[in-house]
C-alpha cells in the first residue's frame, strides 16, 4: 500500500497552514510552521499568482493531507457525496469526519489523526463493544466508541482519563470510562479547519 514517508511539516508549510499532523509539537514553538512559514522550495517568495486551478488544487490537497489519506481513497469519498442528498462538499466533509481514524482523534485518544490510526489499526478501539481494525469505518448514529477492555490500563490512556478535551457537538465523551457515543452526523460548522469545499467540487467536476 502506497505511503507518505516525508517529513509531516513540510506539508503543513506547502498548504501555508497548520494541519495538525504533529500533535502537540503544533501547538509547540518547535512547529514548523512557527519558525519558517514559507512554502518549501528554492525562491518561495518569487512564485507567480495561483491560476484557477492550482487555487482549487491546493484546496484539495489540504484537506487530503489533513485527513491523511491519498489521491484513490479521496476521490472516493468524493464520488460517494455525489451520491447522497444535498451539496456534494458537505457531504463530502460529513463522510471524512464520520471515519473512525478522526473520531478517535477528535474525541482526545490520540493527539493526531495520524496516531488515532495507529490505534485503530492495532486492534485498541471498539465500536458497540466490538473491536473495529479498519480506520475507514464510517461511524454511525448512536454507536458507542470506546477503547478496548484489556488496552485500557495501558500508560498512554492515562493522560485521557485526566483530560477535559472539547469535543464537537456531534460526539458525546466521557473521559472516565474511555467511551463516546454519536449523537448525530457532523455539520458543516462542526470543522475546525478552514476549508473551501465548493473549491474542491468545481476541481473534480472539471
Amino acid at each position: 500500500m502506497a505511503k507518505y514517508t516525508n517529513a509531516d511539516c513540510r506539508l503543513c508549510r506547502r498548504e501555508g497552514m497548520k494541519l495538525f499532523l504533529k500533535g502537540d509539537r503544533c501547538l509547540s514553538k518547535k512547529c514548523a510552521m512557527e519558525k519558517r512559514p514559507t512554502i518549501p522550495g528554492q525562491h518561495p517568495n518569487t512564485r507567480k499568482k495561483p491560476s484557477e486551478y492550482q487555487t482549487q488544487l491546493r484546496e484539495k490537497q489540504k484537506v487530503k493531507r489533513a485527513y491523511g489519506l491519498l489521491e484513490k481513497q479521496f476521490h472516493s469519498y468524493y464520488v460517494e457525496a455525489e451520491r447522497m442528498k444535498g451539496k456534494t462538499g458537505e457531504n463530502m466533509l460529513s463522510l471524512l469526519e464520520r471515519r473512525l481514524d478522526n473520531v478517535v482523534f477528535r474525541m482526545g485518544f490520540a493527539p493526531s489523526r495520524a496516531a488515532a490510526r495507529q490505534l485503530v489499526n492495532h486492534g485498541h478501539i471498539c465500536v458497540n463493544g466490538k473491536r473495529v481494525n479498519i480506520p475507514s469505518y464510517l461511524v454511525k448514529v448512536g454507536e458507542v466508541i470506546s477503547v478496548k477492555e484489556n488496552k485500557a490500563k495501558k500508560d498512554m490512556f492515562k493522560a485521557v482519563r485526566e483530560s477535559r478535551i472539547v469535543v464537537p457537538k456531534w460526539l458525546e465523551f466521557t473521559p472516565e470510562k474511555l467511551s463516546g457515543k454519536i449523537n448525530s452526523l457532523p455539520a458543516r460548522d462542526d470543522l475546525d479547519l478552514n476549508i473551501e469545499e465548493h473549491l474542491i467540487v468545481e476541481l473534480y467536476s472539471k
